[in-house]
């Protein structure tokens, strides 16, 4: 598996995490899960970098590209 697909099933857990625990009354813990993750995807949008798709990348290397 590569980088990207990584990145995006975490964030998928992630947001079911937080979802489950929105659900389970733990509203503090999943608000801050949620904030994280609006705040990566934030940075990711206006700087055109993602953390997790750097040490994912790293780590698992690049997909390769679609012709």
């Amino acid at each position: 598996m590569c980088a990207e697909r990584i990145q995006r099933f975490l964030m998928a857990i992630v947001l079911t995490i937080a979802l489950v625990l929105f659900t389970l009354g733990q509203v503090q813990i999943a608000t801050i899960i949620q904030t994280f993750v609006i705040l990566m995807v934030t940075v990711w949008a206006l700087t055109d970098f993602c953390p997790s798709l750097w040490f994912f990348g790293k780590v698992f290397g690049q997909c390769s590209k679609k012709d």
